[in-house]
């Protein structure tokens, strides 16, 4: 007799997400591994020590893969100041003076995940942390982490003042009469200030916020994940939970590109490559920022972004990294074996990251390194067939998707009509033939497949189903966002052991507690997962903690 199953889920409709997206009605795992698929060899296999998990109306996917996220900085602000799911000024400042309270020995106030549509201009003021916190300096990245809020003190001790003049790659909000700062930073002013200025944590510190991710990433049937900066605090914390067998989910590592430096930084990357693989680490990629973002004005467009009320600027928004420079550093990188993950928000960033992969492939032919390119918030139409013409993937972060007060009141003013109408073209790319995948961009927004699957499906934001959808004719089919946030981001982590549902893959699952197919299922984000399953292991199960 065949060995018996650890594990067997039946009950459930087993979407394999395969090449002919077939279907099933049971699972069996043994060790880390899937050993059968389909009621009667499941069922052959359960011995007396099987655990069975009926799952009666629900549905079986492979273990959903988040694309481009950052788990650790997620982790850190949930166990420091969280405001990610908090609504406007007074809430944020309410969390933040009861952290202060309660942490009197903290020096500083670190966190995140402050929405700008809650300030004029998008631009907090230091004044409100001022009255809650005079006495220690706070420091906290704003949802997209492309800016900062910061209070008196730590501009003190930054030295900030109304002569300090912006950085190349960033802004000093000023008091437009006096110059004084006013407690925003944007872009290289905000991370210059992060990494001179706040205290580092240790490796302790980011197992910890790592663990923190990972609990409630797994909540939500996330198995693996590409983090999209990693650090070198980052990754030898990275390192050391595969090594110990923490670290349960697969997780490829982009190591962050340095923007003030050039090729030099490249031979600390094949370092870092071969002393933290470990376990289930691979940090096998290199992230390079290409430009900013549309809400301060520092994604870089081919034409100015207007002034919002009907004319035109002079300004393009930045590149953080030159044509040339970029072009350089993918050559160089995909020659070496490594994948690079591209941030391009505007049209002019986009199609440089795409020249940059063209010149690779120029240069060293076409390799199986699977560039791909984040955000694609602004693409010009011409640049759409060159994802497929280039093997460059398409990484979607498809809860943007939506018309949002952000959206209305700090991008289309200033991109105008015939520009706004080209945002996230999602289906575009679908039809030009690009292979896709997705990503949450978490904690920059929710970490929800569920939620990020129903606006890929919908253009509207599920937590208001009466507004009207955004480009609707950029929506994805069902099949086709599943797919994206399971078989296309286990394609761009060289992960061919995930994505699909069959035997020999290792075992990672996500059961939800309905088919989303299925009529009357409702929407995607009405569904709940049930348990999730990773290498084998039931790491989450609905209604236990721990």
């Amino acid at each position: 007799m065949a060995e018996h199953a650890d594990l067997v889920i039946t009950g459930a409709d087993v979407y394999t997400v395969d090449a002919a997206r077939s279907w099933s009605d049971a699972v069996a795992v043994r060790g880390d591994r899937i050993v059968a698929v389909g009621s009667e060899p499941a069922s052959a296999l359960i011995g007396p020590r099987t655990r069975v998990i009926e799952a009666s109306g629900g549905m079986v996917l492979p273990g959903f893969q988040d694309a481009h996220i950052h788990a650790p900085f997620a982790g850190r602000n949930r166990l420091r100041v969280w405001l990610n799911d908090l609504t406007g000024r007074q809430a944020y400042l309410d969390r933040v003076a009861r952290y202060a309270a309660d942490n009197p020995d903290q020096p500083w106030i670190i966190g995140g995940g402050w929405a700008m549509e809650h300030f004029p201009g998008g631009t907090p003021r230091k004044e409100d942390l001022d009255a809650i916190v005079p006495d220690r300096p706070v420091f906290l990245f704003n949802r997209d982490v492309h800016g900062a809020w910061v209070n008196s003190r730590a501009l003190e001790i930054a030295g900030i003042t109304r002569d300090t003049p912006d950085p190349a790659d960033g802004r000093i909000e000023r008091d437009p009469d006096t110059g004084e700062p006013t407690g925003t930073l944007h872009e290289g002013a905000a991370y210059s200030f992060n990494d001179r200025h706040v205290p580092l944590p240790g490796r302790t510190e980011w197992e910890d916020a790592i663990l923190n991710a990972q609990e409630h990433l797994h909540s939500l049937g996330i198995t693996g994940w590409q983090d999209a900066w990693v650090t070198p605090g980052t990754l030898e914390a990275y390192r050391s939970l595969a090594a110990s067998g923490r670290l349960a989910a697969r997780v490829v590592g982009a190591l962050w590109w340095d923007r003030h430096r050039g090729l030099d930084q490249i031979p600390d990357f094949r370092t870092q490559r071969e002393s933290a693989t470990a376990g289930g680490f691979h940090p096998t990629t290199v992230k390079i920022m290409v430009d900013g973002v549309l809400e301060n004005y520092t994604g870089a467009l081919l034409e100015p972004y207007c002034d919002g009320c009907g004319g035109h600027t002079d300004n393009h928004g930045l590149t953080y990294v030159d044509a040339d420079l970029l072009a350089a550093a993918v050559t160089e990188l995909d020659r070496l074996g490594f994948q690079v993950h591209l941030h391009a928000i505007g049209d002019r960033a986009v199609r440089n990251a795409l020249d940059a992969v063209a010149a690779a492939r120029t240069a060293n032919g076409r390799t199986d390194n699977r560039h791909h390119i984040a955000h694609l918030q602004l693409v010009h139409p011409q640049d759409v067939p060159r994802f497929r013409q280039l093997g460059v993937t398409a990484n979607c972060q498809a809860y943007w998707a939506q018309m949002e007060p952000q959206m209305e009141e700090l991008t289309l003013p200033f991109l105008g009509r015939e520009r706004a109408e080209l945002q996230y073209p999602f289906g575009d790319l679908l039809r030009s033939g690009a292979t896709l995948a997705m990503g949450s961009d978490w904690a920059v927004t929710t970490a929800n497949p569920l939620e990020e699957i129903e606006v890929a499906v919908t253009r509207i934001d599920p937590e208001h189903r009466d507004n009207a959808p955004f480009l609707p004719e950029q929506a994805l089919p069902l099949s086709v966002a599943l797919a994206a946030f399971t078989a296309g981001s286990a394609y761009v982590n060289h992960d061919a052991d995930g994505g699909t549902i069959a035997v020999g893959k290792r075992a990672d699952l996500a059961v939800l507690d309905r088919n989303l197919f299925a009529a009357g299922a409702g929407l995607p984000a009405d569904a709940r997962v049930t348990h999730t399953i990773a290498g084998g292991a039931v790491v989450y199960e609905s209604g236990r903690s721990g």
